[in-house]
Formats: C-alpha cells, sequence, structure tokens
C-alpha cells in the first residue's frame, strides 16, 4: 500500500513536469522569449558592470546570457524529470540497468516529442541540441538517484545492491 502511494506521488509529479514543459513548449516565440528576457532582464539587474557597456555590446552581452538561461532552464527541468522517472524505476524490482535504460528511454522520447511539438508553434522549432542537452539533464537526473541512494545505504550500513 506505502509503495503505491509513492509511486502515485511520482507519477502525479511526473505529469505535472510533462504539462509544464508542454505548456512553455506550447508558448509562440514571442511569449517563449519574453518570458525568457523577464528572466535575463532580473540576472542582469545583478550584473552592475552590463550597466556601464555600450549599447551595442550591451544588447550582445544580454542575448548571450539569455541564451544560457534557456540552455539551463532545459537542463534543469529535465535533471527533475531524471529524478522522479529513476525514483519511480527504483519502487519496482529490476535491475539497476534496466531502470537506468527505462529513465533514460522515456525521458528521451519525451524530450524529442516536445521538440517535434516545436515545429507545430508559431515561431518556433525542433533543435537536435535541445534533445541533446535535455538528455544531458535526465543522465544527470538519473545519477543524482542513484548517488543519493548508494550515500544512504552506506550511512545507514546496508550493502549497496544496485537498487535491486
Amino acid at each position: 500500500m506505502k509503495l503505491n502511494i509513492i509511486r502515485g506521488v511520482l507519477i502525479t509529479a511526473l505529469i505535472a513536469i510533462f504539462v509544464t514543459i508542454f505548456g512553455f513548449s506550447n508558448q509562440n516565440s514571442e511569449t517563449s522569449s519574453g518570458l525568457s528576457q523577464k528572466v535575463t532582464n532580473f540576472v542582469v539587474e545583478f550584473i552592475p558592470s552590463i550597466e556601464n557597456m555600450a549599447e551595442p555590446e550591451k544588447e550582445n552581452v544580454v542575448d548571450r546570457i539569455e541564451s544560457i538561461i534557456r540552455k539551463i532552464a532545459h537542463y534543469s527541468i529535465y535533471t527533475l524529470v531524471g529524478i522522479l522517472l529513476m525514483s519511480l524505476m527504483s519502487t519496482y524490482k529490476m535491475k539497476e540497468l534496466d531502470r537506468i535504460a527505462v529513465s533514460l528511454i522515456v525521458g528521451v522520447i519525451y524530450a524529442a516529442t516536445d521538440e517535434i511539438h516545436q515545429a507545430f508553434v508559431p515561431g518556433r522549432g525542433p533543435l537536435i541540441t535541445d534533445v541533446i542537452l535535455d538528455t544531458m539533464g535526465v543522465l544527470t537526473g538519473i545519477f543524482i538517484v542513484m548517488l543519493v541512494y548508494k550515500t544512504i545505504c552506506k550511512m545507514c550500513g546496508h550493502k549497496y545492491n544496485n537498487m535491486t
């Protein structure tokens, strides 16, 4: 019973993250860019040296910062996807390699379909580099779960048994 509750919570969290990602991807280019610009402007406020730059140089720096922020957002949200997927897979009696494989495959498939979805959104388009970045995020999430599990096993004096 307790395991079913944990699985239910993890599945609900995954669905919430997938819906959130879908929502971001469903924004047209103007809306998406506007959100990125708001975050970028907030970050830029903490970098006083940018204010003293000539306008063309300032625009160039702000554009680069915005690009980095967009990539960090991709990586971060897919790291969370990896954490949730691997945590969910860890509730099943499977070999560790199978848990990793299922988590990675589901994460990559969602990332790829999300990018394909963007091909149908005005001003947006699919980028293979985003799928690669998202995949790196999923892998990071998977390894975070593995590291936490191994650390907990070590702290509790249990032998690490490849999560089987």
